[in-house]
């Protein structure tokens, strides 16, 4: 049926209905936007003006004050956070990546004596809450000399202790043919030769979606290292953050709200970068039975 066919009426319903939906879109997007651009906007105001106009978002008068003092405000400066946030999330994206796709290839791929058992009780883990497990994990390390050192937190991401990213990998792994396998150890490859040279090239979207998320996760992580730093040198981001806020003191604002705003640009910039490797891992993984 052509255009012509088609009622002037019947286009401008259609027409007025799209409209409609695209405006009630921006307007919801509107809404979930404002509390990230009233903090931006925040960082920019003086001190006294944050929260003198209620909602409203522009700055009478635009200064940086609040970054400087954000900065240099605490008694180590704030690239101190970003450094030791940095290396935890690199360590623990490294450590997932590896160990969880070394689980979820023998769990995928290799045959062994209650395997079904030990997937159904990995899985089962991602019902226990994680404050369940804090006082013995806590007790462990404390007595391991581990307490106020970046290894409780990096560590066990090198022993496969997410279960999500290993189940997601499984799925993965289990949608791509075992006639590769067949081919490779008929030409002499063995478990681990067959893993490096031809599930890790073909797994790069799984892959990228575990680093993605394990990175974002970490970075924005704040109950595991509030339990396991105590010495302001080696706080991250998150527990730097919370420095500004004072409950018996007097609470900076606008130092809060500008470095809130820096320690967004990395999950931001991290997400772009790799946002069509997550997408692509996502809809590959939900695929596979």
């Amino acid at each position: 049926m052509t255009t012509d066919a088609i009622p002037r009426g019947g286009r401008r319903r259609s027409t007025g209905s799209s409209l409609a939906v695209h405006a009630a879109l921006c307007f919801a997007s509107l809404v979930m936007l404002y509390p990230l651009l009233w903090m931006l906007a925040s960082s920019f105001k003086d001190e006294a003006e944050i929260f003198a106009h209620g909602v409203s978002i522009f700055p009478t008068s635009w200064t940086l004050d609040a970054y400087r003092r954000g900065w240099e405000g605490l008694t180590v400066t704030f690239d101190v956070f970003f450094w030791n946030s940095a290396v935890i999330s690199i360590l623990s994206v490294i450590g997932n990546v590896v160990s969880c796709s070394l689980a979820a290839y023998a769990f995928a791929r290799l045959q062994f004596k209650g395997r079904n058992f030990w997937f159904a009780l990995m899985l089962g883990t991602l019902m226990l809450p994680y404050h369940a497990t804090l006082i013995p994990q806590y007790v462990l390390f404390l007595h391991l000399d581990w307490v106020n050192t970046i290894l409780p937190l990096v560590v066990p991401k090198f022993m496969a202790v997410d279960a999500f990213f290993i189940f997601l990998m499984v799925q993965f792994f289990r949608g791509i043919p075992r006639e590769l396998d067949e081919a490779a150890k008929m030409d002499g490859c063995g478990p681990w030769r067959i893993y490096w040279k031809i599930m890790l090239p073909l797994s790069l979207p799984v892959m990228a979606t575990a680093a993605i998320f394990s990175f974002i996760w970490t970075w924005d992580e704040f109950f595991a290292p509030l339990i396991y730093l105590n010495d302001m040198g080696s706080y991250t981001v998150q527990l730097g953050l919370r420095a500004f806020v004072d409950s018996s003191g007097k609470s900076d604002f606008g130092a809060l709200f500008a470095m809130s705003v820096l320690t967004l640009v990395p999950v931001f910039v991290f997400f772009i970068f790799f946002q069509r490797l997550l997408i692509e891992g996502i809809a590959t993984t939900g695929m596979k039975r």
